[in-house]
């Protein structure tokens, strides 16, 4: 009988097959051969994965593709996103507003584009080599996936072993165990066999898969299960980014015109301000007060069932006043633009008709903010004058961006007015990512507007389509913008 062929390195006395071919033979449960043939079986092949093994793998998942891309990803971030009060310029000012006004969305991205990058060059990390073997250089392209397979079938088997060791010395036989073993051990020699041999490769693998589902397919995950803990996984992955990251809401009203229109929704980035701990007004840090000219969702001080959007205006210790609208910080007032009459409907359906508002839009500037506001000249019930109001420590004043049709910070209790409390804020609103409003009656239920999609909630200021006559004085009341030193209000 010829002598059969060798693994480079090998130093058995015994062919492979032949201890392969023995391992299958059957045996008396009562044999203490059988135990000794299995140990011998597993001698020469790869150590099963220990708990060292194990924290050493998923210390390395958790640095290089959590840790790593996201700290990247932040630096790129922090990099792009241009100093408070400068406007970007040259080749890269558009990709630096962007950063500015959708930093959560481009972070998410940023994070993906690195973890691809480390994924493609996973058998080049550090400690790669120990933690998970880069594939074998000679192996067929078309071999490639199978040999991933094969190695996290291995994986799969040798943790089902591990965890399920009692129950399968007292289900499966001695038989059954050393089967197992052997046509893992075949498959293990096939994957290191030098040179390689894809039909005995493809052979061991068809085996001991089958080996593996026969006798350990009762410990597998199912299909099914695969399933399940993917939804739930997903679930609480959503549950989480909405709890600390990013939560959508959707406008009701008509308070926030022409920033928001009705039934738009919007994202809204709760790490701005830090994120809240759920069911708790805690914080796991606070970046606290909000900055004048933001937009952001809070719950309504006098309800907190009930969740507000308005802007930003006067901070604590501030002195807020507001003539026609317009605010006054501290005795100085907040610069604005006339960009001309700006006019919408306001949709009901209960009504055969919509109302129709019309009034001016200005361009305000606050801070590094330049954003729009509407006066509606037919709405009534505003005194000329109204405050002043104090801004106490530990809260901010709001104002909508429809100064005459916004119940803000200058009506709350009863007229008296009021601020809201840092620990009612949410977040800051982002862009819109769908808008979806009820049309007027007989229309049809609801009116999809494609235009507002993306639209950002604060950075530069978007007209509706049907207000684009007016965007050459928008445009200029953007070019002359008062420096920054202009649109800060004094200390209060």
């Amino acid at each position: 009988m010829n002598e059969p062929e060798k693994s480079d390195g090998e130093a058995e006395t015994t062919p492979a097959s032949q201890r392969v071919v023995a391992a299958t033979a059957p045996r008396e449960p009562s044999d203490p051969g059988a135990e000794r043939l299995e140990e011998e079986t597993d001698d020469d092949v790869d150590v099963p994965l220990g708990v060292a093994h194990r924290l050493l793998r998923s210390t390395h998942w958790i640095t290089w593709y959590v840790v790593l891309p996201l700290v990247l990803a932040s630096v790129v971030v922090w990099a792009l996103t241009p100093a408070s009060g400068v406007e970007p310029t040259g080749p890269l000012a558009w990709l630096e507003n962007l950063v500015r006004e959708q930093q959560i969305p481009v972070l998410i991205v940023a994070v993906c584009i690195f973890d691809t990058a480390v994924w493609a060059a996973r058998n080049q990390l550090p400690f790669a080599a120990q933690v998970n073997p880069p594939l074998r250089s000679d192996l067929p392209s078309g071999v490639r996936p199978a040999f991933e397979r094969a190695r996290i079938l291995l994986d799969e088997a040798e943790s089902i072993r591990q965890r399920r060791k009692e129950a399968i010395d007292r289900e499966l036989s001695p038989e059954d165990r050393v089967k197992l073993s052997a046509d893992l051990s075949g498959l293990r020699h096939a994957m290191r066999r030098r040179p390689f041999d894809e039909e005995r490769f493809v052979d061991a693998l068809v085996r001991a898969d089958g080996e593996v589902d026969v006798r350990l397919g009762r410990w597998r995950k199912s299909e099914v299960r695969e399933y399940i803990e993917s939804i739930v996984i997903a679930v609480v992955v959503a549950m989480g980014l909405r709890a600390f990251v990013i939560e959508a809401f959707k406008i009701p009203s008509g308070s926030m015109i022409p920033t928001l229109q009705v039934g738009d929704h919007i994202f809204v980035n709760k790490f701005s301000y830090g994120p809240a701990i759920p069911f708790t007004h805690a914080r796991l840090w606070k970046t606290m007060p909000p900055e004048r000219g933001d937009v952001m969702v809070f719950q309504f001080p006098e309800d907190p069932d009930e969740d507000f959007i308005k802007r930003v205006i006067a901070l604590p210790g501030d002195t807020l006043e507001a003539r026609a609208g317009h605010p006054i910080i501290n005795g100085w007032e907040v610069p604005s633009c006339l960009v001309g009459v700006y006019d919408y409907l306001e949709m009901d359906p209960r009504e055969e008709s919509p109302l129709r508002h019309e009034g001016d839009l200005y361009v305000e500037y606050l801070g590094d903010e330049s954003y729009l506001t509407f006066y509606d000249r037919s709405s009534g019930g505003f005194a000329e004058m109204q405050g002043p109001f104090h801004v106490k420590a530990g809260e901010v004043y709001v104002m909508g961006d429809n100064r005459n049709n916004s119940r803000d910070s200058r009506l709350w209790w009863g007229g008296a007015g009021g601020g809201v409390p840092f620990e009612n804020i949410r977040g800051r609103a982002l862009f819109v990512w769908l808008s979806v409003s009820d049309g007027p009656a007989g229309s049809g239920p609801f009116h999809f507007d494609g235009s507002r999609l993306g639209a950002p909630v604060m950075g530069t200021p978007r007209l509706p389509p049907d207000q684009r006559g007016l965007q050459p004085a928008l445009d200029k009341c953007l070019r002359d913008r008062p420096p920054i030193d202009k649109t800060t209000p004094p200390h209060g």
